[in-house]
């Protein structure tokens, strides 16, 4: 086990191509970081400059203090898990498991023990003597961590290895993959474009966005106080509703309809709100609401999310699947989870939520009214 630094990390192509720019995170000793941004924004490149399987063009990456831009992946003392896992077809599971051992000339009875305290943790004992076609997606992916297991690296890295499995099966493996990272206490690193899979896995997520980071943080310190619009977009289902506004005073014009907050922080008079669809509720008569224009509803089962207009901005309300939903319903929204964003560079500009209790610190906007 070993602390991975990312100091000032970047990756540039033929061309002058920028694919990762600049970046840098400090990885503790067995921590789990979850690398997580949309198709292309850099997180896999980066993941394979540590691997060892692209150059660094900028920039240094160390391992337990041992600096490896020039050290062969073989020599870095990581395990990598793929996404198509990889796996010898013409091997049993337990060659599959044992090959990189005794490639380093590993003891045999080192590594039936290895092997069998691998295949034990993962529950493919049975599987020892078969071979991968005989194995179910699920399977195929436990003997890919069994083969990193077995090494007993310093790290782990993880390359999007749920993408090619369902979706239930992917919700179970999620689960054991955590599981057993706690259990081995493991440095690692782990590349997705699920948010949900990334919420659900990391001790901190990494939001990358054009090569560049846009956030790091712990995960529900991430989705209660996005550092940007981007971030508000990508991290949370669904996406956090942002609408564009005007400030008159301590008022919000929301379209034709005003939010009056009684006082704000220092904003400028044209902002983006912020306003996740869970802290979207039915009024109660006499409560002061807005208007939503009802278009559709996704059922869920546990909740229905409720999609429509006020006043020609899109909204989208997460509600209890036992309300009746008219064509138009009265919404209101707790004051406390208003977020605003600079509307031309899409950063926050308001005072952070608590990461560790999940809401607003002292300095908080007082209830608003709606008129």
């Amino acid at each position: 086990m070993a602390a991975i630094d990312i100091l000032e990390v970047s990756k540039i192509y033929a061309g002058g191509v920028e694919a990762v720019k600049s970046v840098s995170i400090d990885i503790a000793d067995g921590e789990f970081i979850v690398l997580v941004g949309p198709s292309g924004c850099g997180k896999s490149t980066l993941l394979r400059m540590v691997a060892g399987l692209e150059e660094i063009s900028k920039g240094t990456v160390t391992i337990g203090g041992r600096r490896i831009n020039d050290v062969e992946p073989a020599d870095r003392d990581i395990a990598m898990v793929f996404q198509n896992y990889a796996l010898y077809p013409h091997m049993t599971v337990y060659d599959n498991l044992a090959y990189g051992l005794k490639n380093r000339g590993t003891p045999k009875a080192e590594i039936d023990a290895r092997v069998a305290e691998a295949a034990r943790m993962l529950e493919i004992e049975p599987y020892l003597t078969r071979k991968p076609r005989a194995l179910s997606g699920g399977q195929r992916q436990r003997v890919a961590m069994g083969r990193a297991i077995v090494r007993k690296p310093a790290a782990f890295l993880f390359d999007e290895p749920l993408s090619n499995l369902d979706a239930k099966l992917r919700v179970s493996m999620r689960g054991e993959i955590k599981q057993l990272q706690k259990r081995l206490g493991t440095t690692s690193l782990y590349v997705t474009h699920d948010q949900l899979e990334a919420m659900t896995l990391a001790d901190r997520l990494v939001v990358l966005n054009g090569g560049r980071i846009e956030q790091i943080g712990r995960p529900l310190e991430v989705y209660h106080t996005p550092a940007s619009t981007f971030v508000a977009s990508f991290i949370g289902s669904p996406a956090m509703n942002l609408v564009q506004v005007t400030r008159e005073g301590t008022r919000l014009h929301f379209g034709g309809q005003v939010l009056e907050t009684g006082r704000l922080p220092p904003l400028p008079a044209e902002l983006t709100l912020g306003i996740r669809a869970e802290d979207l509720r039915l009024a109660q008569p006499g409560d002061p609401s807005l208007r939503l224009k009802v278009e559709y509803i996704e059922e869920l089962g546990a909740q229905r999310l409720v999609h429509g207009t006020v006043d020609g901005k899109t909204l989208t309300a997460a509600l209890s699947p036992e309300i009746d939903i008219a064509d138009t319903i009265a919404l209101t929204v707790a004051p406390s989870r208003l977020h605003f964003f600079d509307t031309s560079t899409g950063k926050r500009i308001t005072q952070p939520l608590d990461p560790a209790a999940g809401r607003r610190e002292s300095a908080t906007l007082p209830e608003p009214v709606l008129v």
